[in-house]
Order: structure tokens, then sequence, then C-alpha cells
């Protein structure tokens, strides 16, 4: 951000709001989810529950499984999952099991299954919180050649991997059972590790486009990483076509949106779906 101001591209107003972001950002660690989501209950850790939104994993199991079998039986997939990371001798391996729970996704990620998991260090004030999110097939999938990787959630973090310059560690991939003998891929991540976003409903016209400008860079050097980018600039060539479609594109997303959102409302509104406020 400090370069775009050099450049002439932001101001002090932009510089201060990312400034503000970033601040932010910093705060949402571990530390701080784990005073949100984890109390003490006969003096063990553990995830609250807070349903419909977090389930702790003994009401989803009921009496399918023991707590003692699931402790043993993640205790086995924490260490398979270990061997997807990056380095031999990694922090997780200083971190112990202690509960978990089904958590509600985000509307990106409607349908698919997501889990919270409670780690402890060298005592209870040493957590760690995992995210455990499905990873399903490729949209692309059908059109391409099959996958070289036969876990979906090991090819989004090799993904993952190639396109970000600098990823969380404790990123890897895991397959689990369940409902019965179905088999789901997964992808693990810390949960809430620094990130923030920017409101773009509050940004003048000048901070929109150093917006849309840094999100452009950002994608075009994750591509770059990621593909021959001179093949990639030579097929682009000098002219604005790429430019326009995907204006186009972008403008035909949002309006598929609003049009959705509108189906929704008033599929609500007539009956046919039900919908309950979440306070």
């Amino acid at each position: 951000m400090r370069d775009e101001r050099e450049a002439e591209r932001a101001g002090k107003r932009q510089v201060k709001g990312f400034d503000k972001v970033v601040a932010k950002a910093r705060t949402k660690d571990r530390l701080l989810a784990f005073s949100k989501l984890v109390k003490k209950v006969d003096g063990k850790l553990r995830i609250v529950a807070n349903p419909p939104l977090i389930v702790p994993v003994e009401d989803v199991v009921g009496d399918e499984r023991s707590v003692e079998e699931t402790e043993a039986l993640m205790r086995a997939i924490l260490a398979e999952y270990q061997t997807t990371l990056l380095t031999e001798r990694h922090p997780l391996s200083e971190y112990t099991y202690v509960h978990m729970a089904r958590k509600v996704v985000g509307v990106g990620s409607v349908g698919t299954r997501a889990w919270i998991l409670l780690l402890v260090g060298r005592d209870d004030a040493d957590p760690l919180l995992l995210q455990a999110k499905e990873a399903q097939e490729s949209v692309l999938e059908r059109f391409l050649e099959p996958s070289p990787y036969k876990s979906h959630g090991e090819r989004v973090v090799r993904g993952q991997r190639i396109m970000q310059a600098s990823s969380d560690i404790f990123l890897g991939w895991q397959g689990a059972t369940e409902d019965g003998a179905l088999q789901r891929d997964f992808y693990l991540r810390q949960l809430h590790d620094w990130k923030g976003s920017l409101d773009p409903e509050v940004m003048v016209p000048t901070g929109a486009m150093l917006y849309a400008r840094i999100c452009g860079e950002t994608l075009a050097r994750a591509h770059a990483r990621s593909g021959d980018r001179v093949a990639i600039a030579a097929y682009l060539g000098k002219s604005t076509a790429f430019d326009e479609a995907i204006a186009d594109f972008a403008e035909a997303y949002a309006d598929q949106n609003d049009a959705d959102y509108r189906a929704f409302t008033d599929a609500i509104s007539s009956g046919r779906l039900e919908a309950a406020e979440l306070i």
C-alpha cells in the first residue's frame, strides 16, 4: 500500500484505511477465536455448543461412538494429516487433540461439511484451533483430464501452495469417512489466522479502483506462479478484449446474484422455504 501511495495511486485516506484493516486482522488470531469458542466444562476444554451454527462432535455422533473412540480416531487422522504438511519437524507434533465440533459454513460453501478442531500444546493456555473444510470436485473436472490427485483436498492444497507466495504452515489435507461409508475429502488450515477484508460498500471511487487494481494484480501474480507467464501474456495480447470480457462477466455475475437473492426472499415470503433469524 505504501508503494501505491508513492506511485500516486493511493492517498492518505486509503493508506489509513488499509492500515486499520491490517491492525484489525492481527487481532484475529487463535487466542481471540479460543476466547469466543472454547470454555472449560467439568475441568476440560470444550468447544461451546451454539446450534445450529456450532454442534459438538458428541452431539453429532450420538451413541454411535464413545468419546474415547472419537479421540482415538482423531489422533489417527491428525497423524495422517501431519504427513501432508511441508516441514518434517512441524509444530503440530507439539499439540494434542482435545475436542471438535461441526460448524456451519458461509454462503460460498453451502452444502459442504466443516469442522473446528481444538488442540492444546504445553498446557491449556497454548491452544490451536484448526478448521477442516470439505473439498469437492472442481467445476472444471468434467471438461478436463482426470486430476492427478486422488484426493480433492490434496488438489486444493497443492493449488493454493502454488498460487500463494506464503501459505498457512498448517495447510494440509485428509480424508474421512462420514455418513456410514461415505468418504469425504477435507483440507485443513488454522482458524482465524490474521485474516482480514475490505468493505467495498464503504469505498469511495478512488478506493474502489485501487482495491480492484490490487486484487487484479494479486490474481495475475497467482496465475503467473501456476502457469507460463510469458504464454499467458502472449495469449492476452495488447488489446482490451480480455479486460472487457472480464468486466462483462462480473456484471452478469452481479445480476445473477441479485436474481438469486430475489428468488430466495420470494420463496421465504410465499412460505415455500422456512427461515429463522439468528440472533
